[in-house]
């Protein structure tokens, strides 16, 4: 993601809306991230992702035994220590 001041994004306005159409572009105020331009289409995708995605409470009893039964393959068993 390309980061840019509030000042250098003011005066190369052009410029960083070129960029904001390939990838986010995070504009910064006194070191401190306060806005992000992205292109409308990248946008919509958040806002479908974030609607497709469901709470742990709402799910099925069907959801939650799958998951109580799953088991991992033993080769991403290293993983379990980043749960410590």
């Amino acid at each position: 993601m390309t980061t840019v001041d509030l000042l250098e994004f003011q005066r190369e306005f052009g410029e960083f809306q070129h960029k904001a159409q390939c990838e986010p572009v995070e504009i910064t105020r006194h070191g401190r991230r306060e806005f992000v331009l992205m292109s409308a289409d990248h946008y919509d995708w958040l806002r479908a992702a974030a609607q497709r995605s469901h709470r742990i409470a709402d799910a099925v009893d069907v959801v939650i035994d799958a998951v109580a039964r799953a088991e991992m393959d033993p080769e991403h068993s290293h993983l379990d220590d980043l749960l410590k």
